[in-house]
């Protein structure tokens, strides 16, 4: 009977030897730290980086800690100076969150960090394997008030490792460069979608105000106000069960074919209620905006706990304007703003929708604007793709590459 090969699913070229299993203490040390006296001003406002586990977030790497402690501080606590490479891991309230230093440094007593002996273990490889060093703490950690895994029980943390250095390291690079991928599209999506918040409270103008703070060239008068009554209406055209089911999402502005939607083959008697949605209309909960609100690009049917209304003069207006209207954050607070009681809570139904008064530019001011718009959410919607793309590639990756 042949014996199991230890190796993993997945593998750089050039290596071939079984991976060893040994424990994390064989191939690192395990340092915690101290905390000086907080009642003596002379031990802190130093130098010396002094980490918490509250710092420790999303980042791969620290540079800098919130709060520092002075050489008196560090010599009266058991803080522990910890070289760079070091990879930091909270050991209470939170276990497993880590991050590398960059800069020498020490922590309070909520870290086990795990200092790696060279040629032994390489920092990005033990770093990537995060996910398992929380598994491992959560799961051996104890205590009363909170759990907490202590050195000595991470020390014993059994490992598999590539025998070779080189190995490690090549695995460490590649998941390195795969999260520095991961971070620089993090940054173009939260970027793309600050710029969005914030053109969408600088493009429309605020309450009682004709004008907004910021315009396309060419545009200065002011814009045209009207109650909604005057600008949208509702339509119930039914008999459609050939078309595909939408619904309204709570995430504003999205519209989503019902998961249970068999487009061609509804049941007629069940679908019979159902209300047609046209590209450009839009969709809101019966109730009110809150309970669910979309604008469709798609032709569609509907349930009938929902309302659909659109542009009573489409040709005067652009139904995207409209949209990214309903989601800015001036039309969100002045949704916020009304109240119907405690029990019932922050809520306006169409009817009183019907009642509020809307400012607008001209057909092309309007176009401009909605053009700007949807070329954000293309960046956005890119940017997301790439990312789950990135991040399902690393996961998939971290279970194939290790044992």
């Amino acid at each position: 009977m042949s014996k199991k090969r230890l190796v993993p699913k997945r593998r750089f070229k050039g290596f071939t030897d079984d991976w060893e299993q040994r424990k994390l203490g064989e191939v690192a040390d395990i340092v915690g730290g101290g905390t000086p006296s907080t009642n003596i001003s002379e031990y802190w406002d130093g130098n010396i980086d002094w980490y918490s586990p509250a710092e420790i977030a999303d980042q791969i790497y620290v540079n800098s800690s919130l709060r520092k402690i002075t050489e008196r501080g560090f010599a009266s606590c058991s803080a522990k100076l910890l070289p760079i490479g070091t990879v930091l891991f909270t050991s209470r309230a939170g276990i497993g969150k880590t991050a590398i230093l960059n800069k020498v440094g020490c922590t309070n007593q909520g870290f086990q960090s795990i200092v790696p002996h060279t040629d032994k273990l390489d920092s990005y490889f033990i770093y990537s394997r995060t996910e398992e060093l929380k598994r491992y703490g959560e799961t051996f950690g104890a205590g009363s008030t909170f759990v907490e895994v202590s050195g000595k029980q991470m020390s014993d943390m059994p490992l598999m490792l590539p025998k070779m250095i080189e190995e490690q390291k090549m695995i460490g690079t590649y998941f390195k460069h795969l999260d520095h991928l991961i971070t620089l599209h993090q940054r173009k999506l939260e970027k793309a979608k600050s710029l969005k918040k914030s053109l969408l409270s600088e493009m429309f103008p605020a309450e009682g105000e004709r004008k907004p703070k910021r315009r396309f060239l060419g545009f200065t008068g002011d814009w045209e106000q009207r109650k909604a009554k005057d600008i949208f209406e509702s339509t119930a055209d039914k008999g459609y069960p050939a078309l595909p089911i939408l619904a309204a999402t709570q995430d504003r502005g999205m519209i989503r074919r019902d998961e249970n939607s068999i487009y061609i083959f509804h049941d007629e008697k069940n679908v019979k209620g159902y209300k047609r949605v046209l590209p450009g209309q839009f969709v809101v909960h019966l109730r009110s905006f809150q309970g669910g609100f979309a604008h469709s690009t798609i032709e569609g049917i509907t349930s009938p706990a929902y309302r659909v209304f659109g542009l009573s003069e489409p040709e005067s207006h652009n139904d995207f304007f409209w949209k990214y209207v309903f989601t800015s954050k001036e039309f969100i607070r002045r949704l916020e703003s009304v109240t119907y009681g405690i029990r019932d809570g922050r809520s306006i139904s169409y009817d009183g929708f019907l009642m509020m008064d809307f400012t607008y530019p001209s057909r092309a001011e309007q176009n401009e604007i909605a053009e700007l718009f949807v070329h954000l959410d293309h960046l956005i919607t890119l940017h997301q793709r790439k990312l789950e793309k990135l991040q399902n590639l690393k996961k998939a990756y971290l279970n194939e590459m290790f044992i």
